[in-house]
């Protein structure tokens, strides 16, 4: 059963790298993203100081969302989700095993490299390490999120329009104490609590994940 797990997971990694969608396009967003944001919101280094934080929280949420249908999507589409139905693997672990293999290939590299980006947006370097240690249990809570969102819209020929109407609602949490780490750094009380709030977060989405998806899968088995 272990090795079967970890299979999942080479399988899906390998892939990843292969075609090079999820990470690639996640790469490609950022970057157009950092380009664009000091466009917008004009030249002042202060305004883009005091904002950064929020917006590679921000970058890091609409990258992952951008690659959340390519969980199932692809796999459901060509058969593959009905043969892995059927091995001796519980449907359970497999969703759990996908998670993981899109938080390896996209939201992990994503959340450790959105801060050194930041510095594009002329962030405090005293702001990295926070930034990245809210990141990693953040990254961790949204790729389990999406893999729930994509187990729900795995069928649906337009999934992928429902996808932000899904997701965005349960990721304000993640960036509300995601951006409340980085501002709250300097202060006297410290990033500590909402670090330890994504935290459990992430802990509580890793639990339910593997049911919430396996259930929504099963509802297109049927």
């Amino acid at each position: 059963m272990r090795r079967a797990f970890v299979s999942i997971i080479k399988r899906d990694v390998a892939l990843a790298l292969r075609q090079g969608g999820g990470l690639g396009a996640a790469v490609s967003f950022i970057m157009a993203f950092l380009v664009l944001v000091p466009l917008a919101l004009g030249p002042d280094q202060n305004t883009l100081q005091r904002f950064a934080p929020g917006l590679m929280w921000l970058a890091l949420l609409l990258a992952v969302m951008l690659t959340t249908e390519r969980i199932f999507q692809q796999d459901y589409e060509d058969g593959t989700m009905d043969l892995l139905a059927t091995v001796e693997l519980p449907l359970e672990l497999v969703c759990l095993a996908k998670a993981l293999a899109h938080l390896v290939t996209v939201s992990l590299p994503m959340a450790i490299i959105a801060p050194v980006l930041g510095i594009l947006l002329n962030l405090e370097a005293t702001l990295l390490p926070v930034l990245l240690a809210s990141m990693i249990p953040g990254a961790l809570a949204l790729s389990m999120i999406a893999a729930i969102v994509g187990a729900v819209t795995a069928g649906l020929r337009r999934g992928a329009l429902i996808v932000p109407l899904l997701v965005l609602p349960l990721y304000v949490p993640i960036i509300i104490f995601g951006v409340s780490a980085a501002t709250s750094a300097l202060t006297p009380a410290g990033a500590m609590p909402s670090v330890l709030v994504l935290t459990g977060i992430a802990l509580i989405t890793l639990v339910i994940q593997p049911w919430a998806s396996a259930a929504a899968l099963r509802a297109y088995f049927r």
